[in-house]
């Protein structure tokens, strides 16, 4: 079958787009945001503002993205992944130049109505360029020096300019994800195993360095890595925020100590309240079984999204939804294990629970790859 043929073949007409939705998959999105609502509207102590209403309209707006990005037919997203990308990449480079500081970082661009993070664009356009690319250079090639190089420069380039802003946590996620879908597509394992040894071989120099000329991180970075290590150290300063989540999390217990009863974030003695440590609050008013049920409404999206996969007839269309699940993965997974003290505080959110606007449209925009691969394959 031709490309073409393939094409005719696989874009459905009329309302049977809208039957052919992945419902189970918008109504656990939904269900998540909503998860989210609950929270910020006890974190505000009551109230929808100034973070549950404003988050409620981007939702609704976000899921409208999705479904226009869902209608689309996916060769269409496939033919401009390149265009996304660079456009993606301008954007980046625009932070350098026109960006708006906030928390001591240079990361959003003022549009007026909202504050755009290209990062979290990048994100997703990433995973559409890798899963294009690999859709087009033949299986029996993608292990080839030659061709393991272009896509690792396509992830390198706007991770370097993410650094720069900076922000480590984003660029943390744009190589694991990138890294991801490269595996995914067939790289061989022993690429893989370099490049870990040379992240451990990293590590140890981003240790030897501190206090040098030729210092590899922030101070701010080194500060959170001591806090990662013993937080003890500085109660009341660098280890403030995970003590008190910590605090929050076990003061949870079992079922919780009811919603809008949580001591921690309701007496302010829990900084973030609203985006990073969302979920410290969420754990403090419902507890073990609370986040318990979070996190098997994430694992379930993320079955979805590979079914959607295994289903899909053609390398693009299963690559980017194993591409977004995987990054939907580490934003849940680095989120939870920061604020458990399981790793460094590096700002990722709770994806479709933080307060935001960038993360959510970008996130649910990625959804509708998703929802516009189900649709469009051939039946």
């Amino acid at each position: 079958m031709s490309y073409l043929e393939y094409n005719a073949k696989s874009t459905p007409s009329g309302l049977r787009k809208i039957l052919y939705l992945n419902w189970p998959l918008t109504l656990l999105l939904a269900s998540v945001a909503g998860v989210g609502f609950l929270m910020l509207y006890s974190v505000a102590g009551g109230s929808f503002s100034p973070w549950a209403e404003p988050q409620f309209k981007r939702f609704l707006l976000g899921m409208g993205v999705m479904l226009v990005v869902a209608l689309i037919p996916i060769w269409f997203w496939r033919n401009i992944s390149i265009l996304a990308y660079l456009t993606s990449v301008v954007l980046l480079l625009a932070v350098e130049f026109f960006g708006t500081v906030g928390m001591g970082a240079q990361r959003w661009i003022d549009l007026g109505f909202m504050r755009l993070q290209p990062s979290e664009l990048m994100k997703i356009t990433l995973v559409m360029l890798l899963a294009a690319y690999y859709d087009w250079l033949p299986a029996e090639r993608s292990s080839r020096p030659v061709w393991v190089l272009v896509p690792v420069l396509m992830i390198l380039f706007p991770t370097f300019l993410v650094l720069r802003q900076p922000d480590l946590g984003t660029s943390i996620l744009l190589m694991a994800a990138g890294g991801g879908v490269m595996f995914l597509a067939g790289v061989h394992w022993a690429y893989f195993t370099a490049v870990i040894a040379a992240g451990l071989g990293l590590v140890a120099a981003v240790f030897q360095s501190r206090g040098t000329d030729w210092q590899l991180l922030k101070n701010y970075q080194y500060l959170r890595i001591d806090t990662f290590l013993d937080p003890s150290q500085d109660p009341l300063g660098a280890g403030y925020h995970i003590t008190q989540s910590k605090i929050a999390l076990g003061s949870g217990g079992w079922s919780g100590r009811g919603y809008m009863q949580g001591t921690q974030s309701r007496l302010n003695f829990l900084p973030e309240k609203h985006t990073d440590f969302i979920f410290t609050t969420l754990a403090e008013e419902f507890g073990f079984i609370g986040g318990l049920t979070l996190l098997s409404l994430y694992v379930l999206i993320i079955v979805f999204c590979v079914a959607t996969a295994l289903a899909a007839k053609d390398r693009f269309s299963s690559l980017v939804s194993l591409g977004v699940a995987l990054t939907f993965f580490l934003f849940f997974a680095v989120n939870m294990s920061m604020v458990m003290g399981l790793a460094p505080v590096v700002g990722v959110p709770l994806p479709l629970v933080s307060y935001g606007g960038s993360a959510m449209l970008v996130l649910l925009a990625a959804f509708g790859l998703v929802q516009s691969a189900n649709i469009h394959r051939p039946r």
